[in-house]
């Protein structure tokens, strides 16, 4: 069976043409799966039953399945997909107060970068994801979003629970589609550009899931030829840099990455990233506990980023089973923060959701190895 998602828009037209059929089918198809959200061939109703056949009969839409879904009462709700081959990753669907609805997902499996405190670089880097693995993700996030007239499905939980979820069904019932995504699951996502740009493409294109490139924020650990690389092709994306340290020293020992090439190529990048594209980037640090949440690292940041025109984004940590990092008190947060913004940069916080369905990347996929509980 031919994976459907790993068919150029070229490569599925010519296959129509090559079956008697007209071009413009593969069109059709393209959007009853990423606009019509169907899940299988039956429901592409203006194809004929023939031709509906004979696609099932030679494409697979899904090559992933659902082995874990986790719900939180704050509108978050985590996948753990079973690959082709028996690996797995991770995605996310996170809602706000503003009906945005946003997809996390993942370009690898596994990850290489062996940042200290993250969950997905302790099983090591397995493989890319392909560019139909990539796009399969947001079109299974899609399967969770509520069609127009609200979700109808029943959940059990806590009075509590049941209460936020009411609310939260309340304010679907006109519909959701999704609205952003973030490139922030597990893997490296500049070391996979060959497959997840095209994937990109295809949310983006208004024939397509009609995502704005605005609206699509790539992660990385910085890989400084990554970077250049989406400023020379011009992305519009919005790039963020995973920093967490201000100085090549501290950075060195929890991002190990960083050995290979140092905070000030990745300043150097980003400064070309924005200079040809105009697009602001965001530099995230992760506060750990007694790690990078000292007086004198907000003050080395402030030097660092000092008439950049970059954006900072504070996450205190978000712990994980058997790593010794912990989250810093909130006063030493909001400490961190005043000397940032003290300082002159530009500061937002990013409050976590999800805690309770284990959202940070990585964590669910461990959970479910380490205890091979499949929901």
């Amino acid at each position: 069976m031919i994976p459907l998602l790993e068919q150029t828009p070229d490569q599925l037209r010519d296959w129509f043409t090559q079956h008697g059929e007209s071009a413009y089918r593969a069109g059709q198809v393209r959007r009853w799966l990423l606009q019509k959200r169907a899940v299988d061939f039956e429901q592409m109703t203006d194809l004929g039953a023939a031709l509906r056949e004979l696609l099932a009969g030679e494409f697979q839409i899904w090559t992933t399945r659902v082995a874990a879904h986790h719900e939180s009462p704050d509108g978050a709700e985590k996948l753990l997909l079973e690959l082709g081959d028996g690996q797995s990753i991770e995605c996310v669907l996170l809602r706000d107060d503003k009906e945005h609805c946003t997809a996390c997902i993942s370009t690898q499996v596994g990850c290489a970068m062996g940042c200290a405190f993250c969950a997905t670089g302790i099983d090591g880097f397995v493989r890319n994801l392909t560019a139909g693995e990539i796009l399969e993700q947001l079109l299974q996030i899609q399967k969770l979003l509520s069609p127009v007239g609200g979700d109808s499905r029943r959940r059990s939980g806590t009075d509590s629970d049941i209460g936020d979820r009411s609310r939260l069904l309340q304010e679907r019932s006109k519909g959701e589609r999704l609205s952003n995504i973030v490139v922030m699951g597990m893997g490296e996502p500049l070391l996979n550009l060959d497959s997840l740009l095209p994937a990109l493409s295809e949310a983006t294109d208004q024939r397509g899931l009609g995502i704005g490139v605005r609206k699509v924020t790539i992660s990385t650990v910085g890989i400084p030829e990554g970077i250049r690389r989406l400023a020379r092709d011009d992305c519009q994306y919005h790039l963020a840099v995973s920093l967490h340290a201000p100085n090549d020293e501290l950075r060195n020992r929890i991002v190990p990455a960083n050995r290979g090439f140092g905070v000030a190529a990745i300043m150097a990048a980003a400064d070309e990233y924005f200079e040809r594209t105009g697009r602001r980037v965001t530099f995230e640090y992760v506060l750990l506990a007694d790690v990078n949440d000292r007086p004198e690292h907000a003050e080395q940041l402030v030097r660092l980023l000092r008439g950049r025109p970059a954006l900072v984004n504070i996450i205190p940590y978000n712990p994980v089973a058997g790593l010794p990092f912990q989250t810093p008190a909130s006063s030493v947060t909001a400490r961190f923060v005043e000397q940032l913004t003290t300082g002159g940069l530009n500061v937002i916080i990013r409050y976590r959701k999800g805690d309770r369905i284990s959202a940070a990347c990585g964590q669910l996929r461990r959970r479910e190895k380490r205890t091979g509980k499949r929901e």
